[in-house]
């Protein structure tokens, strides 16, 4: 892991949330990179056409369908800050999509599908029926980033902060 005290926009990341952040300090070691990052990270999970509460469902889905402790953990905080409850994350662990909106069980499925086929052909044309083209690229962008980071995180081993 990168030190911040050799990485000034690592340093000042890791000011700004109080704590020591192991998914930035191993990015850090391409310090471009992360540079890019952060700003991508925030246009696809900031403010956008798409509710907070369905991204974070959909980060949660791909995070549970790949395993990865460290987004979950992230997510299961900023999950119940958008409304999502721990019924319902259990639900989105086990795959019990009855509970939630057709709008939200669509876009579950279709985060769910393109995790683990890359293609999503047989739930993409069921998010037409509730979200317009916008909202659909910014719900695939979701998955996408989603599917980047647990491959990160997994793929070299990082666990969440205690």
């Amino acid at each position: 892991m990168a030190d911040p005290l050799q990485n000034e926009f690592l340093a000042e990341l890791e000011k700004k949330s109080n704590r020591a952040n192991h998914f930035f300090r191993t990015m850090a070691n391409r310090p471009e990179v992360l540079k890019t990052f952060v700003p991508f990270y925030g246009a696809v999970m900031g403010r956008g056409p798409v509710d907070r509460r369905i991204k974070e469902l959909v980060y949660l889905t791909v995070s549970y369908a790949n395993k990865c402790a460290y987004c979950t953990a992230a997510h299961v905080a900023s999950g119940s800050k958008a409304g999502v409850s721990d019924d319902e994350m259990r639900a989105l662990q086990t795959e019990h999509d009855g509970a939630f909106s057709g709008p939200e069980r669509a876009a579950i499925q279709y985060a769910r599908e393109l995790t683990r086929t890359a293609s999503a052909a047989s739930t993409r044309d069921a998010l037409s029926e509730h979200f317009d083209n916008e909202q659909i690229v910014e719900i695939a962008l979701v998955a996408a980033m989603a599917n980047f980071t647990n491959r990160f995180n997994n793929g070299l081993g990082l666990q969440p902060e205690q």
